[in-house]
């Protein structure tokens, strides 16, 4: 329950960062910076329609197909809770906060992005994702064999393309600045500065381990066989590697399997094959 509880809550409070940094710097600075967010500007920008309600109506087939075929059942209710919060506060606050803080596009993206990557982060460490774009590259990781990290690549070029077509090409530039900004600091807030966790698992219930493992986050999952020195039993071992978006939920899915599990989480410089950066010289 406590657990639940500190999920939800940073999940809120991620929630009202990311609100605050599209009422207050992205949105008056045109800053679309990629994500259904970045395309529901666009389509704001042209129609004059609520950028909270865009967003909830672009992800309810996101999220029907994430339920249908990726699983997770507290993963995807969490995903429900931080889209819907998100995108009801970010119509509220457009009413309650002023229309800009500043009209630089230099402090514009800079905030924007370390506040909304805040944020993210936050919803991260609840276990939960802002939907989108998140959904949608682990769809075309499972049905396409598509890396995450060209998913992102992808899908987040594309709208800051448009961007540039809607607003302006400068624009688009300070979009990339806070794009890549908003990336480090979710990954601060997450889990610190590295790209890329390993994990090893000493688990008398390997197979459900692994097994939730591949359907929940995608991830390969190698075993071996150890032994215990100290006892002199066989143990059997597990290692894989996760991004730093995915660390809280997979000890989430370690302590729900076998609450006695042994976990080292350390950190990788770079990983490269599926579902990472491509092998190439």
């Amino acid at each position: 329950m406590l657990a639940r509880l500190r999920d939800y809550t940073f999940i809120a409070a991620g929630a009202v960062l990311q609100a605050l940094a599209m009422d207050l710097f992205l949105v008056p600075g045109r800053l679309a910076a990629g994500g259904v967010s970045g395309a529901a500007q666009i389509v704001n920008r042209y129609t004059g329609w609520p950028i909270g309600l865009m967003i909830i109506l672009a992800n309810l087939p996101l999220l029907i197909l994430g339920w249908r075929f990726l699983g997770g059942r507290r993963f995807m209710a969490r995903t429900v809770a931080a889209v819907v919060l998100y995108a009801a506060l970010l119509d509220f606050l457009a009413y309650v906060v002023p229309d800009g803080l500043t009209a630089d596009p230099v402090l514009n993206s800079l905030y924007g992005g370390v506040i909304g990557g805040l944020g993210m982060g936050l919803v991260f460490r609840g276990q939960g994702t802002s939907g989108g774009t998140d959904i949608l590259a682990r769809l075309l990781g499972q049905w396409r064999g598509v890396p995450l990290s060209q998913s992102y690549l992808l899908t987040d070029a594309a709208i800051v393309l448009l961007a540039g077509l809607a607003f302006s090409w400068e624009l688009a530039l300070y979009a990339l600045v806070a794009l890549y900004v908003s990336g480090l600091a979710a990954e601060l807030a997450t889990e610190g500065s590295a790209v890329v966790r390993t994990a090893i698992i000493v688990t008398s219930r390997p197979r459900h381990i692994a097994d939730i493992i591949l359907r929940d986050l995608l991830r390969g999952v190698t075993m071996w066989e150890g032994t215990g020195m100290y006892s002199g039993e066989p143990r059997q071992i597990l290692y894989c590697a996760v991004s730093r978006a995915e660390v809280s939920q997979l000890k989430a899915i370690i302590h729900e399997a076998d609450p006695a599990a042994f976990v080292v989480i350390g950190q990788a410089h770079e990983a490269l094959g599926e579902g990472f950066k491509p092998l190439a010289p």
